[in-house]
């Protein structure tokens, strides 16, 4: 058909990326105050702080990129593995080996930082998707690794119910090597032009569109998404996750590439929606910061306070879900279910943490919760 809507790379002038500059100057400032709002609240932290903050952002980050694709990491695994990296105290002696799987996709994560001045190479883009899937499978599926997907057509599809819908059809694998290494070579120089922003933006849409392995397109694209903001920041840790603000608003965000991906090179609509999450990731990092805040003194003021695993686990959800976070307040009830223990043995725990002020009392009988003592007296978090 002579109509036939056409895929971004099927353009003639493929891949000359355009945007109009003028309608994005709002969204770019708003998204470039908030970023610049973030990383002075960063500042508040000492050393010893950021470490802990380092810490949250990679399980967020972890736990977040991989539910985008539908996949529900264990958060424990996930920090106790973090925790190890970056010489957290573990706050629980049990902690068991960590999955392949996980241990790949935290490399990826902190390759993708901690080097961020280094260029992009094949050889990395292959590593980071080789590391995601350390058994060479994806479900019960063998695919390559550690190199550019076969000879089968990309494409991604749905069937909700009776038809089967095509969302995207990736390039052709023939000359597939030479559309990366154009991308690689305009990542590594001319991308540089740009403001930082634009080019991250441009980055992940660019890299989704050629979508060049047969599974983890994804995760490795935003792991390069990570690179360029860190690039931009010229800072190897960011504290604000944009891969839990895309889970967030993944449904819109699967629709904004697609709409991209068939578009005719115009990404002003696509660098909108990015900046919009850019803005939302970095006025976040207000709450998240000072939920490690809040978790660094309590630790500071408690550490060494002696702990079962069941209690260390219900204090820890309690941390995670910050001050007033936990709906209805923690109960005897939720406790044995969350530890599973007896009421017995869940009612000598909470008292035990009560009278160590640990946990505050708050009501009787049937009304009686159970939260962090988050303003009791502590020492100076700020000085560790």
């Amino acid at each position: 058909m002579a109509n036939r809507l056409k895929w971004v790379w099927q353009q003639a002038d493929w891949p000359a990326w355009r945007f109009d500059a003028a309608t994005l100057a709002a969204a770019l400032a708003s998204a470039r105050k908030a970023q610049g709002e973030a990383v002075g609240r960063a500042q508040l932290l000492t050393s010893s702080l950021d470490t802990r903050a380092q810490a949250e952002l990679l399980v967020l980050e972890g736990f977040n990129t991989s539910a985008i694709e539908g996949e529900q990491l264990n958060v424990e695994a996930l920090r106790s593995s973090i925790a190890r990296r970056l010489g957290i105290p573990l706050e629980s002696n049990k902690a068991g080996p960590t999955p392949r799987a996980v241990e790949g996709l935290i490399d990826v994560l902190q390759d993708a930082t901690r080097n961020y001045e280094k260029p992009l190479a094949l050889d990395q883009l292959n590593a980071w998707q080789s590391a995601l899937f350390p058994t060479g499978r994806s479900g019960l599926y063998q695919i390559r690794v550690g190199q550019l997907r076969g000879d089968a057509p990309m494409r991604i599809v749905s069937s909700p119910h009776q038809r089967e819908r095509l969302h995207y059809e990736a390039p052709p694998r023939d000359g597939l090597e030479a559309q990366v290494q154009t991308f690689l070579d305009w990542f590594n120089g001319k991308s540089f032009e740009l403001d930082g922003l634009v080019r991250a933006g441009l980055a992940h849409l660019w890299f989704e569109v050629l979508h060049p392995y047969e599974d983890g397109n994804g995760r490795v694209g935003r792991a390069l998404l990570d690179k360029a903001l860190a690039q931009d920041e010229k800072r190897p840790v960011r504290l604000y996750s944009l891969s839990a603000q895309l889970y967030s608003e993944r449904q819109e965000y699967y629709a904004a590439l697609e709409r991209a991906s068939r578009g005719d090179l115009d990404a002003t609509d696509w660098l909108t929606f990015f900046f919009r999450q850019v803005e939302a990731a970095a006025k976040a990092s207000e709450t998240a910061i000072g939920k490690v805040l809040d978790k660094a003194r309590f630790w500071v003021a408690h550490g060494a306070q002696p702990m079962n695993d069941r209690q260390r686990k219900v204090v820890n959800l309690l941390l995670d879900k910050g001050r007033g976070g936990f709906e209805g307040g923690m109960t005897n009830g939720k406790y044995v279910s969350i530890a599973k223990t007896s009421p017995a043995t869940a009612q000598r725990d909470l008292a035990d943490l009560v009278q160590k002020q640990i946990l505050a009392l708050v009501g009787a009988g049937r009304s009686a919760r159970y939260d962090i003592q988050w303003d009791a007296p502590t020492n100076d978090a700020t000085s560790v």
